[in-house]
C-alpha cells in the first residue's frame, strides 16, 4: 500500500469586475478581433480597489474546505502558488491562514510564476506522503493586474485576477495508476530564459513591484514544446499513454498554446478544460480556476484521469497526473 494525496474539495473566486476587450480597446490601440485572434481572450477579472491576493485566495480556500466537509483546525498545510503577494513579507498564505482561523497549519508561499500551482500541489503531496500531516490546502491567487503596464498592448491584454484552490487528503492505495489521488508530479527549470518574461523589478534591484516584461513569440516557441515534453513525462511515469486521458487541465495562457499543445500530443481539443477565453491568464491561479469549473459542472467525475501542465517565468514548467 502507499499514501496517495486525494482532492476532496475545490474552490474558486474571481472578483466582480470585468474588463472586455472592448473596454481595453478604449485606453489601448487594440480591438476584440485583434486579442482574440492572437490570445482567444474576450475578458479578464480585475481586483476592485483595496482587493488583495489574500483575499481571492481566502474566498476560494473557504469553499474548497466547505465542500471536503473539512474545518480549520483539520489543515496541517496551506500552501500557497502566487507571483503577486500582498506583502514582500510575511508570506500571503499566512494571512489567509489567520483568516481561516486554521492556527494549527504550517503556511507558506511558493513562487514559480504560472507554475505556481502545480509547484504548491507537488509541496503539499510531498508532506502527506511523508506523513507529516493528514490534509492541506493548496492554492493559487493573482492579482497581476497590479503588475502591468497598462499602456503595453502586447501584455496588458492577457492577465486577469482570480483564485482556485483544492483540499488534498492523504489516503492509503494499492500504488497503482487506478489509485485515487496524485500519480505523480514533474518539476522543471531554465534560469538562463529570464530575460524572456519577467517583472522588472523587486526589492533588492529597483526596490517597486515592477511590470511584466515578455518576448512573446520566444515564449510560445518554448511553451508548445516544454509542455508536451513534461505531459509525456507524466504518462511515460505511470504507464499511461494519451489514450488514457479524460481530461487535460492547461495552465490558461493563450487558446493558441492550448491548441499547439493538444495537437502534438494527439489529444482531441473536447478533452481540453478551456477558460482562457473568460479569465484570461490568471497565472498560478489558471489551473485551479480550470479544475473548479470542469469538476463542479460535471465534466470530471471520480475515477477520471486528470493532467495538469503549466509553463511560467523562470522558465519553470510543471505536471501532474491525478486520479480524481
Amino acid at each position: 500500500m502507499v499514501t496517495r494525496s486525494v482532492v476532496t474539495g475545490w474552490g474558486a473566486y474571481l472578483p466582480e469586475k470585468i474588463v472586455t476587450n472592448d473596454d481595453l480597446a478604449k485606453i489601448i490601440d487594440t480591438s476584440d478581433e485583434w486579442i482574440i485572434e492572437r490570445t482567444g481572450i474576450r475578458q479578464r477579472h480585475v481586483a476592485a480597489d483595496g482587493e488583495n491576493t489574500s483575499d481571492l485566495g481566502y474566498n476560494a480556500a473557504l469553499q474548497a474546505m466547505e465542500r471536503a466537509g473539512v474545518s480549520r483546525d483539520d489543515i496541517d498545510f496551506i500552501v500557497l502558488g502566487t507571483a503577486t503577494p500582498d506583502q514582500t513579507f510575511p508570506s500571503t498564505a499566512t494571512r489567509i491562514q489567520e483568516r481561516l482561523g486554521a492556527n494549527g497549519a504550517c503556511a507558506f508561499d511558493v513562487a514559480a510564476a504560472c507554475s505556481g500551482f502545480v509547484y504548491a500541489l507537488t509541496m503539499a503531496d510531498n508532506f502527506l506522503r511523508l506523513g507529516q500531516g493528514k490534509k492541506a490546502l493548496v492554492i493559487g491567487a493573482e492579482t497581476f493586474s497590479r503588475i502591468l503596464d497598462w499602456e503595453d498592448r502586447t501584455t496588458c491584454v492577457l492577465f486577469g485576477d482570480g483564485a482556485g484552490a483544492v483540499v488534498l487528503e492523504s489516503e492509503e492505495n494499492p500504488g497503482t495508476s487506478d489509485d485515487r489521488g496524485i500519480l505523480s508530479t514533474h518539476l522543471h527549470s531554465d534560469g538562463r530564459q529570464h530575460d524572456l518574461l519577467y517583472a522588472d523589478g523587486g526589492p533588492s534591484s529597483t526596490q517597486t513591484a515592477g511590470v511584466v516584461k515578455m518576448v512573446g513569440r520566444e515564449v510560445f516557441r518554448h511553451a508548445v514544446g516544454r509542455l508536451s515534453e513534461v505531459v509525456e513525462e507524466a504518462l511515460e511515469c505511470n504507464n499511461l499513454s494519451a489514450d488514457d486521458v479524460d481530461w487535460l487541465v492547461p495552465h490558461q495562457a493563450n487558446k493558441r498554446i492550448l491548441d499547439s499543445t493538444a495537437k502534438k500530443l494527439r489529444l482531441p481539443p473536447e478533452k481540453m478544460v478551456v477558460t482562457v477565453d473568460r479569465h484570461a491568464n490568471t497565472s498560478a491561479a489558471s489551473i485551479p480556476l480550470a479544475l473548479n469549473e470542469a469538476a463542479s459542472d460535471g465534466r470530471i467525475k471520480r475515477g477520471d484521469l486528470v493532467l495538469m501542465e503549466a509553463m511560467g517565468a523562470g522558465f519553470t514548467w510543471a505536471s501532474a497526473a491525478l486520479r480524481w
